[in-house]
């Protein structure tokens, strides 16, 4: 018995691609997109409710660490204003921590629904600029979980009540993940550099042309951004921020030089400098006088152009 082979049709990948796809047909692709994420973030988000614990007390080790918050081997308890508070907290942990399980699937999804709009080559540097803003989000979460407890230990000495005291526990939470957030968000600063210059947008020379003003721009941002007011986590924070656009710089240089950019013809000219025009003309031999007594001959005779042949399926 022979059975016939169906042939397989386009994906909504590859409809996507080649612009075959209808408005409709995108809005239920949006929705299918979104149902996957969603389905993905509900399953971390089961995962998240197991994990919330060891997440908490993670979390709760730069509270530990402040001064006289040991008492016989143990740290002291948080407060609790309500009694939901600490259920309505394990809650928020665990969407955190669902989101982070659930990160390869709906960036995935968010990557499909987008990859058909765009080149070959920017899917390329796409796939590097994520390979590079993970690691630096990772590097700026573990800095401001490094830090955060001389950022308390500062707020409490500078207050009335000392370090000899009780926080609640959901502001101190909110305090943390904010911190662990804004740090992680601002080490992807170089990498908006380097899509610039990547892009074309601007040169390395011009970056760096550019240094006092992100210094001063880093270490006004670590100041105002920062929930922390003491100066150990804004000037760390502006400091790290100062020296990834350094690093930046560099790797905009590298660039520039692989690419051959800066040495173009009019590459050292300025906006309203007159360009160097580097032309050795060749001498050109006068030509033939003209007469102007001279009779003019009289033009020839143009034939007629021969009439038209027409089919028959040209008449009307």
């Amino acid at each position: 018995m022979a059975f016939a082979l169906k042939k397989r049709g386009p994906s909504n990948f590859e409809r996507a691609a080649d612009g075959s796809m209808t408005l409709i047909e995108h809005i239920r692709e949006l929705r299918t997109r979104l149902f996957r994420a969603s389905l993905a973030i509900a399953v971390g988000l089961i995962g998240g409710f197991l994990l919330a614990q060891p997440a908490f007390n993670l979390l709760k080790q730069p509270y530990c660490r402040l001064p006289g918050m040991i008492v016989d081997g143990e740290c002291q308890n948080f407060l609790l204003l309500a009694p939901t508070d600490g259920f309505v907290l394990k809650l928020k942990l665990a969407l955190w921590i669902g989101l982070i399980i659930g990160a390869p699937v709906w960036l995935y999804q968010l990557w499909a629904f987008i990859a058909p709009g765009l080149h070959r080559n920017e899917r390329k540097w796409a796939y590097v600029f994520v390979a590079i803003a993970a690691p630096l989000f990772a590097a700026g979460a573990v800095l401001a979980f490094l830090v955060v407890d001389k950022g308390l230990a500062f707020l409490l000495e500078a207050g009335v009540t000392g370090t000899d005291t009780q926080l609640e526990v959901t502001r101190y939470i909110s305090f943390v993940t904010s911190m662990i957030l804004l740090f992680g968000v601002a080490f992807e600063f170089p990498l908006t550099l380097l899509m610039l210059n990547f892009t074309g947008v601007v040169s390395a020379r011009r970056l760096l042309s550019w240094w006092r003003a992100v210094v001063f721009i880093c270490f006004a941002f670590a100041a105002i951004a920062t929930p922390d007011p003491g100066p150990f986590g804004m000037t760390l924070l502006a400091l790290c921020l100062s020296l990834l656009y350094f690093v930046a710089v560099g790797v905009a240089f590298l660039n520039d030089k692989r690419k051959g950019r800066g040495k173009e013809v009019y590459a050292g000219v300025g906006d309203d400098e007159v360009s160097p025009l580097e032309f050795d003309p060749e001498p050109v031999e006068a030509g033939q006088r003209v007469d102007a007594s001279a009779p003019i001959a009289a033009p020839e005779p143009v034939a007629a152009p021969a009439p038209i042949e027409r089919r028959y399926d040209d008449m009307t």
